[in-house]
């Protein structure tokens, strides 16, 4: 079973509290946005717990960074680029998968068609890679800025992202004689009050007629071929760093202390 922790730090110097995360949760890769800090220093914070081992893998894509307890070369680039990191990630005598590590454009400066227009040609990179490695064992993680309902991760030439398992289990779906794969999308799972958790993973209130209030925009996502290997019960958004809780009295992520989201844990069987 291979751990992974991702985390949008909200350009906070979170060092301390994210190899806690790591020992705490026996991570074995780290992946983390809005990382504003030496890679160097966060790998001699990391290997001062218990975990240890930690290096950095690196790539061109500044707004990714990605820390390993494994060797660095077992997660080579395959594709990069301002939002996006794709990895291939082979490990000796493990299955091999590729790692999409993304933090697409925010609400802030896109708007939602824009957002929604932009994931074909997200969807389209993926395929791409998939195509030239072989397989369809794919895992994507990120901060996408929509929810899981939004038309860019639902729509068929979108990341056609879907909530039941047993329909991403069909593959794909046809639209105008033109097949378009599935992903599996657990974290509608996490909308609302579940015990342990946060109704979301980003609180946001706007003036506005329409307001969710809470979130999903942290999400991870697998192909049909991983869903076995990936439960969904073991993808967590994590609300404490062992007794120190990660938000504020009134529920909400505590962004004084820490960041504007909460990190994301979840679990493959490789």
């Amino acid at each position: 079973m291979v751990t992974f922790l991702y985390w949008n730090m909200n350009r906070k110097p979170l060092h301390a509290e994210i190899r806690e995360l790591a020992d705490a949760q026996d991570v074995d890769v780290i992946i983390l946005s809005e990382f504003d800090g030496s890679p160097a220093s966060l790998i001699e914070h990391l290997n001062s717990g218990k975990t240890k081992d930690f290096q950095f893998a690196p790539g061109e894509c500044e707004r990714i960074k990605i820390f390993t307890r494994f060797s660095s070369g077992f997660l080579r680039p395959r594709y990069e680029d301002d939002w996006v990191s794709i990895r291939q990630l082979r490990m000796p005598a493990r299955i091999e998968i590729l790692l999409v590590a993304a933090h697409l454009p925010s609400k802030l400066r896109w708007s939602e068609d824009s957002q929604a227009l932009h994931c074909p040609e997200f969807s389209r990179t993926i395929l791409e890679e998939e195509q030239k490695v072989g397989h369809h064992r794919t895992v994507v993680v990120g901060d996408l800025n929509m929810n899981p309902f939004e038309k860019g991760i639902v729509s068929a030439n979108g990341l056609n992202a879907v909530m039941s398992r047993q329909i991403a289990g069909r593959g794909s779906r046809m639209v105008m004689s033109r097949a378009y794969p599935f992903f599996f999308n657990p974290m509608w799972a996490h909308f609302g009050d579940r015990q342990g958790e946060a109704p979301g993973t980003y609180y946001y209130q706007r003036s506005d007629l329409v307001d969710y209030y809470w979130n999903v925009f942290d999400q991870v996502m697998v192909r049909p071929e991983l869903m076995d290997l990936c439960d969904s019960k073991g993808v967590r958004i994590l609300t404490k760093i062992n007794d120190t809780s990660l938000l504020l009295e009134n529920g909400r992520p505590n962004n004084r202390d820490f960041s504007d989201h909460l990190p994301l844990l979840f679990e493959v069987e490789l």
